[in-house]
């Protein structure tokens, strides 16, 4: 289970910087939201929040913990008092808890932009989960939920949170999705979620935390910043999955050679498990600690050198990454040692026609280019896609009783250049300040 999870992290390390692309978790997916659109006339029902109630309890350790599932949305107003959307969550409380301060609350979201957070709600930490196979394509329906022995459940209470264009979370009155759609727009509508969530069940002196996975490292970095700012809600604490808070070390731009030295780590765990090393060692934390330590040293000091490089120390040193990656010297020498994420996928099993996954580095796809250069399509969407969409929708209908007049959306086709990335403050507080704000 632990080398399971290891080589999980890696392949989740793959999929986050892929190179160029919109950072997106989801985005391929079906069920895009539409965009919202507002009726002329904001009416009681328009607005009205849901929610349906109900009780559960799961088996962990020797224990039976009772627990409380409460399917709803929260209203979000704007300055001005006016009503812009309905936020969804699902929240799971541990029942038998009298005294709420000593219970922690935990608020975890996935990224994107434009990711719902059907991924750690039914994939990592919720107390239902969706069974997949690992590593390969999970056949059609019927799927299987079952209870999921690593929820969190055990330690703190959990509320999944759904961006707005997201889940059944969804824009309403006079507003659009899209206002949603950008680093300031994004963290204020999850700020005043949070805060009414406290208000409403009591939860203000509860420790609180937030989990965030991909973009919802950058969310936390800001929601963070802005609930003790303006909020006065002080944390105990932000959980960081697949984190990157500096996007441009990832995104192999032009004489940018950080991120070749940052992925070598997690090429050599893709290598390890897909067994394409010629001396694959036993022990992988220990192979990719290895190559840890050459990237920061040996390897970094060869790339910033560039063109002082001799021949003899280009080819020493790709020897060396070979030995990481299962990628030929030849191959690495014409690379001049560098190899971005794509190349990575469309070369490491390009003689077994093989291309390696984004999001999860253990799924391999048919490739029927043998010539092209960087890997196209990603095959962890089609081989769990379809489990998760199927058992989302059932999940929320059948066992919270929510949205059987529903569809929920995967994802709302934010990320891109349909996300506003420039901070409303001026100066370094701003992510990319070469983008004009929209």
């Amino acid at each position: 289970m632990k080398k399971s999870r290891y080589l999980y992290a890696a392949g989740i390390c793959l999929w986050f910087a892929q190179a160029t692309l919109p950072i997106a978790r989801g985005q391929e997916r079906e069920a895009k939201a539409p965009e919202a659109k507002s009726p002329d006339k904001c009416d009681a029902a328009t607005s009205k929040e849901e929610s349906s109630v109900t009780e559960h309890s799961i088996k962990m350790g020797g224990q039976t913990i009772p627990y409380k599932a409460t399917a709803s949305t929260t209203l979000l107003k704007n300055e001005k008092g006016e009503s812009t959307g309905l936020m969804y969550s699902a929240a799971y409380t541990r029942s038998d808890v009298k005294d709420l301060s000593t219970r922690p609350v935990a608020f975890l979201y996935n990224g994107g932009p434009g990711s719902a957070t059907m991924w750690l709600h039914m994939g990592a930490f919720g107390p239902r989960r969706a069974h997949t196979l690992d590593g390969t394509f999970t056949p059609p329906a019927p799927y299987k939920l079952m209870d999921n022995p690593e929820t969190l459940l055990d330690k703190t209470d959990l509320v999944f949170i759904d961006a707005m264009g997201t889940g059944y979370s969804h824009a309403i009155c006079k507003a659009e999705n899209k206002d949603f759609y950008g680093i300031d727009e994004d963290v204020e509508a999850f700020a005043q979620f949070i805060v009414t969530y406290l208000s409403r069940n009591d939860r203000w002196n509860s420790p609180k935390f937030l989990i965030g996975e991909s973009y919802g490292t950058f969310r936390s970095a800001a929601l963070g910043n802005y609930l003790q700012s303006r909020d006065t809600v002080h944390l105990n604490g932000i959980v960081l999955i697949s984190s990157v808070l500096d996007l441009s070390s990832l995104t192999f731009a032009p004489g940018d050679d950080r991120p070749f030295i940052f992925y070598l780590p997690s090429y050599a765990a893709t290598a390890w498990y897909h067994k394409l090393l010629k001396d694959r060692p036993a022990d992988l934390p220990g192979f990719v600690e290895e190559a840890r330590k050459y990237a920061q040293g040996d390897y970094a000091s060869a790339l910033f050198k560039g063109g002082q490089l001799s021949a003899g120390e280009k080819a020493s040193v790709a020897k060396k990454v070979s030995y990481f990656t299962g990628l030929s010297e030849d191959y690495l020498i014409k690379a001049d040692l560098r190899v971005n994420l794509s190349q990575f996928r469309a070369e490491l099993q390009r003689s077994s026609r093989l291309t390696t996954g984004r999001i999860d580095a253990r799924f391999t796809g048919y490739t029927y280019d043998l010539l092209e250069e960087n890997a196209q399509g990603d095959p962890e969407g089609p081989a769990v896609g379809g489990a998760f969409t199927a058992l989302i929708n059932s999940y929320n209908h059948d066992e919270l009783r929510f949205g059987k007049d529903k569809v929920y959306h995967n994802t709302s086709g934010a990320g891109g250049g349909s996300w506003n990335w420039v901070r409303k403050e001026s100066g370094p507080r701003r992510f990319f300040p070469w983008r004009a704000k929209r």
